[in-house]
């Protein structure tokens, strides 16, 4: 009797606890959720509400530090585009940065996921999201994309996406989120 007693109270106690690593690691946490939605919205204006400092100015293009951070990411920028033909503003953040593939492989595969899981308070109260599917990546290739469509009917995020990018370079392998607006090629 005892003893059964002693693991029903050890299963009360635990058993939440279980579940709730369960449900963080299924499910994006409040705070990643937040940020994106603060991100997704300031698109609107060009990210003009969430620009930062500006780092640097390189032709027709500036970028700026984002004052909204993605939990996790190394760096957060937004980047304009003042030309004849481009007056846009795409959003990065640097999710990984190193020499481990398992483990840029691991974060891409996570931030998609949570990109993909996060819903959005959109500002007639409905709540909307991403939809779209993993790109497997492999290591003889050095780079992978997954492209996730926000669900959203409003002209102004027709072409809204957010991009999860693996890639290799001089310095390891970086994975990015990239959220910006890609013309259609009639657009263009």
């Amino acid at each position: 009797m005892k003893k059964s007693l002693f693991l029903l109270l050890l299963t009360f106690f635990i058993a939440p606890a279980i579940f709730s690593q369960f449900y963080m690691s299924v499910f994006p946490s409040p705070e990643f959720t937040s940020a994106l939605e603060k991100i997704v919205v300031d698109f609107r204006v060009n990210f003009k509400t969430i620009e930062g400092n500006e780092i640097m100015t390189e032709g027709e293009m500036q970028s700026y530090e984002s004052m909204v951070k993605l939990p996790g990411a190394r760096q957060c920028t937004i980047y304009k585009f003042n030309s004849g033909l481009d007056t846009s503003a795409s959003w990065q953040a640097v999710m990984y940065s190193g020499d481990v593939y398992s483990e840029a492989v691991k974060t891409y595969e996570n931030i998609f996921r949570l990109v993909k899981k996060s819903r959005i308070k959109w500002i007639d109260r409905s709540v909307i999201g991403f939809a779209g599917e993993l790109e497997k990546p492999s290591n003889d290739v050095g780079f992978s994309v997954s492209t996730l469509h926000l669900q959203l009917d409003d002209y102004r995020y027709k072409n809204f996406l957010a991009e999860i990018e693996l890639v290799s370079g001089q310095y390891g392998w970086q994975v990015n989120l990239n959220l910006y607006s890609k013309k259609d090629d009639a657009e263009q």
